[in-house]
């Protein structure tokens, strides 16, 4: 907690420019590159959840695949069939109303238990989205960085080149005389 306080301190302090010799350059290099920004956010989400989260994750997970769509499909198709067969000693009779019953709820329990999966998974994002800008600013920031030290070492360079046409044209004229 107290390293993300140091971090957002940092970045704003950065952000919002309000003394520019507060930090010198080097220094925000150095402290961004020593701050690993890069978490395993699914990781992180993942080992404080309850049994109750995992389960109903588990139970969406199933409950959203093609095994559970065939083996509903069989139990219901199944149960149509012995009750129609079994007209005259029928648990459910044609008009299926203990089946219909079931199906809805089926569905009230479904819908609430892949709705919370949902909101986890929403909340796992967030996270992602969170880490991904973290590290996206420091690689913002560190490419700005290396494109000014670019652009210094080019014109350190136009600068050496000059003197030593400079020099050239001095020998060159010497020559001459």
């Amino acid at each position: 907690m107290e390293d993300e306080k140091q971090n957002s301190k940092l970045i704003l302090e950065i952000l919002e420019n309000k003394d520019e010799r507060a930090l010198e350059d080097e220094e925000i290099i150095r402290l961004l590159l020593d701050k690993k920004l890069a978490k395993d956010t699914v990781a992180e989400h993942s080992q404080n959840l309850p049994f109750g989260a995992k389960a109903s994750d588990a139970i969406a997970k199933f409950v959203g695949s093609w095994t559970f769509i065939i083996i509903f499909i069989l139990c219901l198709i199944g149960w149509i069939i012995l009750n129609a067969v079994l007209l005259t000693r029928a648990v459910d009779p044609y008009p299926f109303i203990l089946l219909n019953l079931i199906l809805s709820c089926v569905a009230a329990i479904q819908a609430p238990v892949i709705m919370m999966s949902q909101n986890r998974q929403e909340e796992k994002d967030r996270l992602h989205a969170l880490n991904d800008y973290k590290t996206n600013l420091k690689s913002e920031i560190l490419i700005e960085e290396l494109y000014k030290k670019i652009e210094e070492l080019g014109n350190a360079q136009e600068a050496l080149l000059r003197e030593v046409r400079q020099i050239r044209g001095a020998t060159n004229s010497e020559l001459k005389e």
